[in-house]
């Protein structure tokens, strides 16, 4: 069966700076015979764009106003996500699958809403969620009561991601800096819960924060692991590094 055949949906969601970027930009770079031919799944979003992005191409950069606006249309789906407002066009997305596979990377809240919203019933999917820690050290936490929970843990992994994109990407941290990452970090487990509704799960300790994904030549480490996994989910091999989430993982 060809997996990349047309009209196909995939999905690659996961917290936010957990490496879902990097690795998009990784596949366009190295392979480009399989992310070339992807329709990108392009949302409306009410924040301000981050350095290098542009609008249109990462997101339709609206006014929390224009956006809310767009709930009164059938067409579309508004949610709120991590403070800010993102709407997804839904007889767009249906078009771009009448003409190909699309592409979705963000967060889950979309990529969940995509694998269950009833007006995209039956439309075959490929879904891949990137996780900041394995199953095995989920697990290894809770067995062990040790002193931070799970839900402690994952939020000071995202923190300390976060910090270090910001400041990669600006020189000066200000307050408002400081409160987005404190909003996405404190989201981060929450997002976690979605993943048992993935085909598979990517653990993932370089963040897109790591220079693992472009200091060198190549990715390096998990990065390298992570976009060798994301290939062989496209193309329909099973991935050995890949794993799937029981629902009592993260209830």
């Amino acid at each position: 069966m060809n997996i990349l055949m047309p009209g196909r949906l995939i999905i690659l969601a996961g917290p936010s700076c957990v490496g879902k970027s990097p690795l998009d930009k990784a596949l366009a770079k190295f392979y480009p015979e399989l992310k070339k031919p992807l329709r990108n799944l392009v949302l409306y979003n009410s924040r301000k764009p981050r350095p290098g992005e542009q609008d249109e191409i990462d997101y339709h950069f609206r006014s929390w106003e224009y956006i809310n606006s767009l709930r009164s249309n059938e067409n579309y789906v508004v949610m709120e996500v991590r403070g800010d407002l993102q709407a997804l066009d839904l007889q767009h997305l249906m078009a771009e699958l009448s003409q190909g596979n699309v592409f979705f990377e963000g967060n889950p809240f979309i990529g969940y809403l995509l694998l269950t919203h009833e007006k995209l019933e039956g439309i075959p999917t490929i879904s891949a969620f990137m996780s900041p820690v394995s199953g095995e050290e989920i697990n290894f936490f809770n067995a062990n009561k040790a002193d931070i929970s799970p839900e402690e843990l994952i939020t000071d992994i995202m923190r300390r991601k976060l910090l270090r994109r910001t400041i990669k990407q600006k020189s000066y941290l200000g307050l408002k800096d400081l409160e987005n990452i404190e909003k996405r970090a404190l989201s981060a487990y929450q997002e976690m819960q979605f993943a048992q509704h993935f085909d598979y799960v990517i653990p993932n300790h370089d963040g897109e924060d790591s220079d693992n994904w472009d200091a060198f030549y190549y990715p390096v480490g998990e990065a390298r692991k992570s976009l060798l996994c994301f290939i062989d989910i496209m193309e329909g091999r099973v991935p050995d590094f890949a794993e799937k989430w029981d629902p009592e993982l993260i209830p």
